[in-house]
């Protein structure tokens, strides 16, 4: 079991976007079992699957020392991907962790790990208590950054971040996202700090997953964006097998 976790610690980058679409490549493309849990507040994971928000808030519940994860996960309209959705209740999460110790989430994750091939976290933005449990749990960090230079920066504190207070951290994938070839500003950052990073373009057909509350794959799997998208994976599932081998 690998888990695979879609972090940032900046808002509106297309994280969750970015994690629904791995999931789902992950259980339709590669024939993992895999889990799709969405630690943010907003539900958003759940959303462009086409679930409902829960009628009782319970995310934050499973943290407690007699939880029962298994109970809140729900079947999506996909063969072999699996849902524990996030809710309301998420916002008390980091005082949870911070006081149930360091390692909960890694020990929650852990009471899974039978059920599924891979595991994606959906994390919510910044860097907190949460942020802190998911680099202990990880097996990679995806992290989406947009085309600015302030990304390189933002993704060079952070590897200094983890450093000083991890030892050893799981591998960083950084992503370029919202790329648009139109604008010199983004060419200048793809082909200088973040040269060599996954590039996914900025597409409207990106933007109708929450309309059709769909992943790009399923609906548009031909257009240059589910492509990179489907390279993305590809690499990620490279680096995985690295992992394994080392």
């Amino acid at each position: 079991m690998a888990i695979i976790a879609v972090c940032s610690v900046k808002g509106g980058v297309g994280k969750t976007t970015l994690a629904v679409d791995l999931a789902w490549r992950s259980a339709v493309v590669s024939g993992h079992k895999t889990l799709l849990w969405d630690l943010d507040s907003q539900g958003g994971a759940g959303f462009l699957l086409g679930h409902d928000e829960p009628r009782v808030p319970r995310a934050a519940s499973i943290f407690q020392r007699d939880g029962k994860p298994r109970q809140l996960i729900e079947p999506t309209s996909w063969p072999d991907l699996s849902l524990l959705p996030g809710d309301i209740s998420l916002r008390s999460l980091p005082t949870v962790l911070a006081r149930l110790g360091p390692r909960r989430l890694a020990t929650m994750a852990g009471y899974l790990r039978g059920d599924y091939d891979r595991i994606v976290l959906d994390c919510p933005a910044g860097y907190n208590e949460v942020s802190e449990q998911v680099i202990l749990a990880a097996d990679l960090l995806i992290v989406p950054l947009p085309p600015s230079p302030l990304s390189a920066r933002s993704l060079d504190m952070m590897r200094r971040d983890l450093l000083r207070t991890h030892h050893r951290h799981p591998p960083i994938l950084p992503v370029l996202s919202m790329y648009n070839s139109r604008r010199l500003l983004h060419r200048s950052v793809k082909d200088g700090d973040a040269a060599g990073w996954p590039v996914v373009p900025f597409a409207s057909l990106i933007e109708q997953t929450a309309v059709r509350r769909a992943p790009l794959g399923s609906f548009a799997p031909h257009v240059d964006a589910a492509r990179a998208l489907g390279r993305l994976w590809h690499g990620i599932e490279a680096k995985l097998a690295e992992r394994k081998q080392a």
